[in-house]
């Protein structure tokens, strides 16, 4: 049965449908109104304050912290300085992608790891032989998401940190209402924002002194499905929708190569060894079969669709992770994993794993789309991602 999180005295209260669901045996909310539509908004518009303490944490020490790491993540360690945060991914021996989440180098030898999965059994198996200490802080270490414009103006005005010169992808240390924080420029939106990673025992206080100060910078919580919709625009993979964990995957067509999920720069062969290099020197040579891409629906063929059967065109209320076909040529392509629409964009989008010849920008594929209970198809544009990369996300805010 699933808990609270460290939030979820504060979070509660201000969830008023009620909707939940589980996530690492925690009670996530869904929506915090009956419509994601306003949470949504504060993302893109002014700032949301999003719970993600689920994610799996763990702390990394000690004199071979970094040599552990490097065995395992395919990117290089070595070239992540203290107080560099980086996006990476992990594989099996196949070379066949685990789990993907950031690693923040807080000390020469001092790593928190972040992960959709439990990951601590593999980590400590590759550990074996090293002197190093793998703790699992997940229920130490509580979690908040600021996203949004007016993300680092707030923490300006709340955090005793330096914010004004904190660059993407670093994390500083500092306090919120005198509870110590680190604070990392990261995010799963694609927007500015800042993640606050606060002690478990303290959350509530933390909590306190954003919404208090919050609201002369527009801020609301928001949920999952406000959070589906911006990752998406932002062209950002959800393990177990757009890809399946090679160890839960149930035959070898669910298990990806980081090649074909768009990691590739995540790969750094020219490193010292890892989990699964031999396999991904055979990948990067010979190629992939598939590739990771992004979608443009023809609202055009959609809106012709439900012409015909005498209906207004219905537009998702919620992003979709049920996979559909994709069709070229006539014959099946690939799937798309995410479907949604893009309040910002005004399109359709969608997230889609096809055969490596037809992933070329411009390739114009069918999608599956059932209207009326019959079966039919759009055409489908690969385009280049993410759909929606705003420049304010890396630059250093005013």
């Amino acid at each position: 049965m699933p808990i609270g999180t460290a939030f979820h005295e504060r979070t509660l209260p201000l969830c008023y449908s009620l909707s939940y669901r589980e996530w690492s045996g925690y009670y996530t909310p869904s929506v915090y109104e009956m419509h994601h539509e306003h949470e949504y908004n504060a993302i893109r518009n002014a700032v949301a304050v999003i719970d993600i303490s689920p994610l799996y944490k763990y702390l990394i020490t000690g004199k071979d912290a970094a040599k552990l790491v490097n065995r395992v993540i395919t990117r290089d360690v070595n070239k992540v300085k203290v107080g560099q945060v980086i996006y990476c991914c992990w594989c099996d021996e196949q070379g066949k992608v685990i789990d993907d989440g950031t690693v923040s180098r807080l000390a020469e030898n001092a790593f928190r790891w972040t992960a959709a999965d439990a990951s601590l059994r593999w980590f400590r198996q590759n550990a074996i032989g090293m002197d190093v200490r793998i703790e699992d802080i997940s229920e130490k270490t509580a979690a908040l998401a600021l996203q949004g414009p007016t993300s680092a103006s707030l923490l300006k005005a709340v955090a005793e940190a330096d914010i004004a010169s904190l660059k993407y992808f670093r994390v500083t240390s500092g306090t919120i209402a005198g509870v110590p924080v680190d604070i990392s420029r990261t995010g799963y939106t694609g927007d500015l924002g800042y993640e606050v990673w606060v002690p478990w025992h303290s959350a509530v206080k933390v909590w306190d002194a954003l919404m208090a100060k919050g609201k002369a910078f527009d801020l609301h919580p928001a949920g999952m499905l406000a959070l589906d919709v911006a990752r998406v625009e932002a062209g950002l993979l959800l393990i177990e929708v757009d890809y399946t964990s090679s160890k839960k995957a149930l035959n070898e067509i669910q298990k990806f190569s980081p090649y074909e999920l768009g990691f590739g720069k995540m790969v750094h062969l020219e490193k010292e060894n890892f989990i699964g290099r031999s396999a991904l020197v055979r990948d990067n040579k010979e190629g992939v079969p598939r590739r990771l891409v992004g979608l443009e629906l023809s609202w055009t063929d959609v809106e012709k669709l439900f012409e015909d059967v005498g209906l207004a065109p219905q537009i998702p209320a919620t992003a979709s992770r049920v996979a559909v076909p994709l069709y070229y040529g006539g014959k099946q392509a690939g799937k798309a994993t995410t479907t949604s629409w893009s309040p910002l964009l005004k399109k359709m989008l969608a997230l889609g794993s096809v055969k490596t010849e037809c992933a070329q920008p411009g390739t114009k594929l069918q999608m599956e789309l059932t209207v009326e209970a019959v079966r039919h198809t759009v055409t489908a544009t690969v385009v280049p991602m993410p759909f929606y990369n705003p420049a304010r996300k890396t630059a250093v805010p005013v």
